[in-house]
């Protein structure tokens, strides 16, 4: 008697099939766990005390203070982004001296009100003056400046408009730096497509997608001829120029501005993915790049100093979106180390107590 099986070993094939199909995941929700055994350096606390020079957070000082002993965070630099000019600059400054008259650092902006009027540039820099000798300690230049910022006939006024020179030329004379963000990620100017590095960041933030003129390169050339022109102005870069994905490139910048400084904010998922070229690049300027994270999320920092201080591999950095790979540890030396987190930072920015650092 036959005994015909096919139909069994079909539905088990089928069956087996079945189980094998894999789920249907987006790219949003793919979050594979890694079987890489390697080791795990755990830091919830800076290696040296530091100062953070580009936060704008002010609000609650007795708790950002707690929250800054826990990280080994001296001194808070605390920018506003736009209208820190006269009385609202004159209150921050006032409030955070009364939580703690040393820990705190205050930067000022710009005033554009009355930008295409008679004497605009004397009075701005008027302003200035008058805020760095209320307590400001430097200036800071968000981004509206040079891509958003328009005058009243709807013509964008560049990086390098001499209207505000005068500004500048105040900041010299009192030697307060200048913390000055220029564009965004070049990536922003690419087309959204499958070959774009931050797909994800503009798929999630359609808004940062950036189109027509002015082009990424258009921004960072005005930026730069600003520097140019005034040689005696301190500039610290935010976010490392925007050039950390080309280190070679802003290495010449540096060697060809000397009053111009740099800030690794945001930038840890450039420089985490290329450890050896940027340990290189953060040995050799060394005296030139200061420590800066923009916002303020305290578990953020863990993985700041885990990228400068160790030599852990293939970690997450802190946001999925800004681009889908892991980063690894610069591992730096102590000695640029130091330099990052506290030396830099007391050269360059007045009014940071020296006594509330290491003396080496």
């Amino acid at each position: 008697m036959r005994v015909f099986r096919f139909p069994v070993v079909f539905a088990l094939a089928a069956l087996a099939a079945l189980a094998q199909t894999p789920a249907a995941v987006t790219i949003e929700e793919y979050e594979p766990k890694s079987t890489l055994v390697v080791p795990r350096t755990e830091i919830k606390r800076a290696k040296y005390p530091f100062v953070d020079v580009h936060l704008h957070i002010a609000d609650r000082p007795d708790e950002l203070l707690r929250t800054m002993d826990s990280l080994n965070m001296r001194v808070m630099v605390s920018s506003f982004v736009r209208g820190g000019v006269g009385e609202p600059l004159k209150k921050r400054i006032e409030s955070l001296r009364a939580a703690s008259p040393d820990r705190f650092v205050v930067f000022g902006n710009i005033d554009y009100r009355g930008l295409d009027e008679p004497g605009y540039a004397e009075r701005a820099a008027a302003q200035v003056e008058q805020d760095l000798r209320a307590g400001s300690r430097g200036l800071k230049v968000w981004k509206d400046f040079g891509m958003m910022l328009k005058d009243k006939d709807g013509k964008r006024v560049p990086a390098d408009d001499p209207r505000f020179d005068k500004v500048f030329e105040v900041c010299a004379k009192y030697q307060a730096p200048v913390l000055i963000h220029t564009a965004d990620p070049k990536q922003f100017w690419d087309p959204i497509d499958k070959y774009n590095e931050r797909w994800l960041d503009l798929k999630l933030h359609p808004n940062r997608a950036r189109t027509g003129e002015p082009s990424w390169d258009t921004l960072i050339a005005e930026q730069h001829r600003l520097f140019a022109r005034h040689p005696r102005t301190i500039f610290i870069n935010a976010h490392m120029g925007w050039l950390a994905f080309d280190l070679a490139r802003l290495g010449a910048v540096l060697d060809k501005l000397p009053n111009v400084y740099l800030d690794l904010s945001a930038t840890i998922v450039e420089l985490g993915r290329q450890p050896r070229a940027a340990r290189a690049f953060f040995t050799r300027y060394q005296d030139r790049v200061l420590f800066g994270k923009d916002t303020w999320r305290a578990d953020e920092y863990a993985n700041y100093f885990r990228t400068v201080e160790t030599a852990d591999e293939y970690f997450d950095h802190e946001r999925k979106y800004q681009g889908v790979w892991k980063i690894y540890g610069m591992d730096l030396p102590d000695e640029v180390l130091r330099k990052l987190y506290y030396r830099n930072a007391l050269r360059v920015i007045p009014g940071i107590p020296r006594e509330l650092f290491p003396a080496n």
